[in-house]
């Protein structure tokens, strides 16, 4: 029986046979044209999965809010260009910028800030607290400059840290903190100076800030010279950069901002680290303060009145997540050169202050609508 079956078996067409004795369709030889065809087939077939990452990595890039920020700022460029011929000359450029540098060292701090998933409204009422008191040491207490400059700091960074406290200790909301104090730092700074200034108009010529203080002071290069406030904000940008992105407390910021709790069970020390990004905040703003009365050569209680919006804008312009847990330096950097451009060409515009700052609030809310499309885009 078994050998029976062997033989019947062996008289059975195998699978590589059809019923009319010819092998299957599947196992005819191919064709030469259809070799080719085929392995073109297989070759494509190959290069789509390589082409997929690429394309994605270059939409990727295109997508994010830098990118956008460096090419609007291009295009502001060469649309002041057309107003003014002015936009081609770089002393001017240089010049106009260091009129609005204090925004821009703001703005490097609110950085911070907003990637930590805070805010900090009180920035311009600190620039003007630390401003005025300035004024009342050096001219109504006769303090010499330099111990002044250094009470100046040590304000600043009491009003930030007082900021920091708050929201730390107390437990409260940054934007009811902040709101508060821009309140309060404003006022203190009316109730220290005054509806004048210091020095007093009243006062004689020489009752004045020392020549070593007042004005912008330039760095000579060979071709130009760049104003020292510049070169100021450059530094920071450089350090601060830095401090951001390459170092752990860095990670730390971008962690709180990202989820604060999971930061906190991973070991991060949020309180601190949130303490310490607002004390930072109050001695920029200071700074800014510093720089703005050395600038104009006076002290007043409403300097950068309502400039809390181009800081914000600068940020969040230049790719800063207004919820927490992404932003760049040089995203903000970009941000404001290209708020300083659309002033820039408005100015020359003869645009009005007012509508100059509803472009600037239009700018914010746009920026922030983006900043939401992109996201969705990249996820």
């Amino acid at each position: 029986m078994v050998s029976s079956f062997f033989w019947l078996s062996r008289l059975t067409p195998s699978s590589d046979v059809n019923c009319d004795g010819q092998p299957p369709e599947s196992k005819v030889p191919m064709s030469i044209d259809e070799t080719r065809s085929q392995s073109t087939m297989v070759d494509s077939s190959l290069d789509q999965p390589m082409e997929a990452p690429k394309k994605k990595r270059i939409m990727n890039v295109v997508v994010q809010p830098e990118f956008i920020t460096v090419i609007l700022l291009i295009l502001a460029f060469i649309g002041g260009s057309i107003i003014s011929p002015y936009f081609l000359d770089l002393d001017f450029l240089l010049n106009y910028t260091s009129l609005f540098i204090e925004v821009g060292i703001m703005a490097l701090g609110m950085t911070f800030i907003i990637i930590s998933a805070n805010i900090d409204l009180s920035v311009a009422s600190t620039l003007a607290l630390v401003g005025a008191v300035a004024g009342v040491l050096f001219f109504d207490l006769s303090m010499p400059m330099g111990i002044t400059i250094v009470l100046a700091f040590l304000l600043s960074a009491a009003l930030g840290s007082f900021n920091g406290l708050l929201i730390t200790r107390m437990k409260l909301p940054a934007l009811a903190v902040t709101l508060a104090t821009l309140a309060l730092y404003r006022g203190a700074a009316q109730v220290l100076v005054g509806d004048d200034s210091r020095p007093k108009l009243a006062w004689s010529r020489d009752i004045v800030f020392p020549d070593w203080f007042v004005g912008i002071h330039r760095v000579y290069i060979p071709g130009t010279s760049i104003p020292l406030p510049l070169v100021l904000f450059v530094i920071l940008a450089i350090v601060l950069g830095i401090l951001l992105h390459k170092t752990t407390f860095g990670r730390w910021v971008y962690a709180i901002g990202t989820n604060e709790e999971a930061a906190r069970y991973a070991g991060v020390p949020t309180q601190r680290v949130k303490l310490a990004i607002f004390t930072m905040m109050g001695l920029l703003s200071g700074l800014a303060g510093l720089i703005m009365v050395s600038r104009l050569s006076v002290a007043r209680y409403d300097h950068a009145r309502g400039w809390e919006l181009d800081v914000i804008t600068a940020v969040v312009l230049g790719g800063t997540d207004i919820y927490g847990g992404r932003g760049t330096i040089f995203g903000t950097v970009a941000a404001f050169l290209l708020i300083i451009f659309l002033r820039t060409g408005m100015g020359v515009a003869n645009v009005k202050a007012e509508s100059q700052l509803a472009v600037i609030g239009t700018l914010l809310i746009v920026a922030i609508l983006v900043s939401n499309l992109t996201k969705r885009i990249r996820t």
